[in-house]
């Protein structure tokens, strides 16, 4: 039964019939890298730094993640998903000496700062096979307890009911390593035992492993690891994966499968300019030679550098950026630029290079946002431009405020009207369905979103008497001109069981699916 694997039933939440759509809600970003403890490939919603640094340890000189988890919610950013992923790293081993061999237990979550201890007691017991396990996690920093599991009357005898090994798999802190011994193990705690001593702590220490590669990030989509852990997560608006560590930018393979994933899933990939870029002629080059065209990633140039520090190592703002635009999308929208008051890099960040007008517009025209300092004295990000680079189809796909607003609406609208294809196809559902989603653009156009305030939305529902019949769905038709752009956009969304795809002639030359 130890070995017993996930069935593989995944279930999803989906809004209920009719539900209004919320044309205000908080924008939502993943972060994927390294951390000093927490768990592997499980993506952990965070809402405030000190939240983060509670579940994942404290900023660590040999990851990016702290610094950009800091600098995303220091620049304005409320909800971040968070992934933490490994090279090879160890969790910590107990080894409880036991009647004729010894019960190994290994730390779920790998690291050198995961610090746990057990104890085991016979209390309640009356036989010579059971025994009481008690697991702790003590913080590196102050030795207090912060998390505790109990489990009774435990087993070391595979074919018992309370075999040890199943009865730890709904544990948050421990497994144990197979072979357990045939007798039980000995008691550290209970009558004739020190008090003071009745915890056995590591026989071995975690280890935090090696660096990252771009394989540890990207992961495994059949496993769920690195970026496909988040196949979990409803929803996801930015994407940005760290550098891998101090002296290692992102690799191709990394921004191609993430970009990948974000056309996927509806989301933005946020992108880091290489360190190697000192200058805008080696951003103009680079970008050029990198070969990188969608409309799905964004990117910025030059890095910055502490004003009270200008010698310093130019670091990557990646995480300021998507905390900005998640501030923007909440007070503002995503239809607006972040070239605003308001929306400025925090004052004590400064462009590591200096970025002149005329070398800013040309920064833009490669797809590159410039980041530059404005009157005030503080770093602006200008240029509101997509990495699509005028490689593809319509150039409307090199303005981010269109494409962002553009996945803003399908993604909600897919998320909103789930609950339609579960509906016997009718004018009535389809006109449930209309109304659904023209009261959300309306809120929209209310809000500014709309150049000229009007839109239109058309819905058909497919009836169908057999219910396995793929085709079956909701059919939404939209267009509406965006607030930047210059002409109107027609999207259509086709609703089935199987996901939402999405097509348009205006922003996309090919029929793509969102989450």
């Amino acid at each position: 039964m130890a070995d017993a694997t996930d069935p593989g039933i995944t279930v999803t939440e989906i809004a209920a019939m009719d539900e209004p759509v919320d044309v205000a809600r908080h924008s939502t970003a993943a972060f994927v890298g390294r951390a000093l403890r927490g768990p592997l490939n499980n993506p952990i919603l965070i809402e405030s730094f000190s939240a983060f640094t509670h579940r994942f340890g404290a900023v660590w000189r040999r990851s990016s993640l702290g610094p950009a988890m800091r600098q995303f919610f220091e620049h304005g950013g409320k909800r971040a998903w968070v992934v933490r992923v490994a090279n090879n790293a160890r969790g910590a081993m107990i080894c409880l000496p036991a009647d004729h061999g010894v019960l190994v237990l290994t730390a779920l979550e790998p690291g050198s700062t995961e610090n746990i201890r057990a104890a085991i007691d016979y209390d309640g017991t009356t036989d010579e096979e059971h025994f009481n396990l008690t697991i702790q996690r003590i913080a590196p920093n102050t030795g207090l307890v912060v998390d505790q599991e109990i489990y009774r009357r435990l087993s070391c005898d595979p074919e018992s009911g309370r075999f040890i090994a199943d009865a730890l798999l709904d544990s948050s802190l421990i497994r144990v390593q197979l072979p357990t011994p045939p007798g039980r193990p000995v008691a550290t705690s209970g009558p004739g035992h020190d008090a003071s001593d009745e915890y056995i702590g590591h026989a071995q220490r975690g280890s935090d492993g090696d660096e990252l590669s771009d394989y540890d990030l990207i992961g495994s989509a059949e496993r769920e690891t690195g970026i496909f852990a988040l196949n979990g997560v409803e929803r996801i608006d930015l994407l940005y994966l760290p550098p891998c560590g101090r002296h290692h930018d992102l690799g191709p393979a990394a921004v191609l499968a993430a970009e990948l994933y974000c056309r996927r899933r509806g989301a933005m990939l946020v992108l880091d300019p290489p360190a190697e870029w000192t200058s805008v002629d080696a951003a103009i080059d680079g970008v050029r030679e990198s070969g990188y065209a969608s409309p799905n990633l964004m990117s910025y140039f030059p890095r910055m550098v502490q004003r009270d520090d200008p010698t310093m190592t130019p670091r990557a703002v990646g995480g300021a950026i998507a905390g900005l635009l998640c501030k923007l999308d909440y007070h503002r929208g995503p239809w607006q630029d972040l070239d605003q008051p308001g929306f400025a890099l925090q004052r004590r960040l400064t462009p590591a290079v200096a970025v002149s007008a005329s070398e800013g517009a040309a920064l833009v025209r490669e797809g590159l946002n410039a980041i530059a300092g404005d009157d005030a004295g503080r770093a602006a990000f200008c240029g509101s431009v997509t990495l699509a680079r005028l490689s593809q189809m319509d150039r409307l796909l090199t303005s981010l405020t269109v494409r962002r607003t553009c996945l803003k609406i399908t993604s909600a609208i897919d998320a909103a009207t789930r609950w339609a294809v579960f509906e016997q196809g009718s004018p009535k559902v389809a006109e449930r369905v209309r109304a659904q989603v023209h009261a959300y653009l309306a809120g929209l156009a209310n809000r500014g979103a709309f150049a000229d305030g009007h839109f239109d939305v058309q819905c058909d529902c497919h009836a169908q008497e057999d219910p396995q019949v793929p085709n079956r769905g909701v059919t939404i038709l939209l267009s509406f001109q965006p607030v930047g752009a210059d002409e109107y956009l027609w999207l259509t969304l086709h609703q089935t069981v199987q996901g939402c795809r999405v097509s348009s002639t205006a922003f996309a030359p090919v029929t793509e699916e969102c989450a």
